[in-house]
């Protein structure tokens, strides 16, 4: 009797026939393999082989990348006390996630490694679970997981989140700054969105993260200046006065905006703000600003770098109504527009 010598054939034939060559313990027992069959086809030398605790591999030889992720799931997924739903919550929604450098080159990114050169994949769970990293499976925990987004049919952490994950293991400056760079270049997320999830892993704390971050909104801002004047010329508005401080005749600074229309009293300003704790002073003087423009009678349009990048239209709609609107509204107060 050799290792390809079925104690039932039905099982393994059965079994040969499945799209999925990673099955936990379970799996194989409801196909009806039994625990001797499993033990002795997982032998040294033999055609399967044990990858994760409770997850096998029904081939000899290394697994391939899409293997290593299924097990990664697999393991993440089925071990463990199962969790109960979430009030609100899909009974679709799954388990696990991957995250980490691991969903970023599923995402596409060209500075992320390959999947078969990395010694981990981060998998994402919810804070309650009981268990543990082994082998290349590592379990990254969450009080709330995000939505997943499916990538190649695996359930994989959004951008943010991923990258968030990934950020927490790398301590080099160049390759943290290269990976946040790439996310708003390649336009796989907003500056803001990036920063919200690294605010919320505390992770700006860390010297080298911060430099990265503020390279990553400087980038992000000239991209959605970009966008804006795209946006201007292909919609067919008139050409404002782009970046310009206004300030009260021999008064006041009352701030700078990023377009305005000066015979129509409408400023428009592209807000980047990111929610960062030791910001909340600008973000005070961002809002007192835009109160007291309106107070001398001019119209000030917030304008979202995801909308310029996803819905240029609605936006300039959005500022074509408050160009149209100006004759119906009372005269503004005479400001001065100073190139910035």
């Amino acid at each position: 009797m050799n290792h390809d010598t079925p104690l039932s054939p039905l099982p393994l034939q059965h079994l040969s026939g499945l799209r999925s060559r990673v099955l936990t313990t379970r799996q194989l027992r409801e196909h009806g393999v039994p625990a001797a069959e499993l033990t002795e086809r997982c032998r040294p030398g033999g055609c399967w082989q044990q990858v994760l605790p409770g997850v096998y591999l029904l081939h000899p030889g290394p697994p391939t990348s899409e293997e290593r992720l299924q097990a990664v799931l697999l393991y993440a997924s089925h071990r463990g006390p199962s969790v109960p739903r979430q009030p609100g919550g899909s009974d679709d929604a799954p388990a696990a996630m991957i995250t980490g450098l691991a969903a970023l080159a599923l995402h596409g990114f060209s500075e992320a490694p390959p999947l078969l050169v990395l010694d981990r994949i981060e998998v994402l769970v919810a804070r309650t679970r009981r268990l543990r990293s082994t082998g290349f499976a590592q379990v990254v925990r969450a009080a709330d997981l995000p939505v997943p987004q499916q990538v190649t049919g695996v359930p994989t952490a959004p951008v943010p989140r991923a990258l968030a994950d990934a950020v927490a293991g790398l301590h080099d400056a160049a390759a943290v700054r290269r990976l946040l760079t790439e996310a708003v270049r390649g336009g796989h997320s907003e500056a803001s969105a990036v920063v919200r999830e690294l605010s919320r892993a505390r992770l700006l704390t860390r010297p080298h993260v911060v430099d990265a971050v503020d390279a990553l909104l400087a980038e992000g801002r000239a991209l959605a200046e970009q966008r804006l004047y795209a946006m201007v010329r292909e919609h067919g508005l008139s050409e404002p006065l782009w970046n310009v401080d206004l300030r009260l005749p021999g008064g006041p600074h009352l701030g700078g905006v990023d377009a305005y229309w000066p015979e129509h009293a409408v400023a428009l300003e592209i807000d980047t703000r990111a929610p960062r704790p030791e910001e909340d002073p600008l973000h005070a003087a961002f809002d007192h600003k835009r109160e007291h423009l309106e107070r001398l009678g001019i119209t000030v349009v917030r304008c979202l770098p995801r909308t310029l990048r996803e819905a240029p239209a609605e936006q300039a709609a959005v500022v074509r109504t408050a160009l149209m609107a100006a004759p119906e509204r009372e005269p503004s107060a005479y400001v001065v527009a100073l190139p910035r």
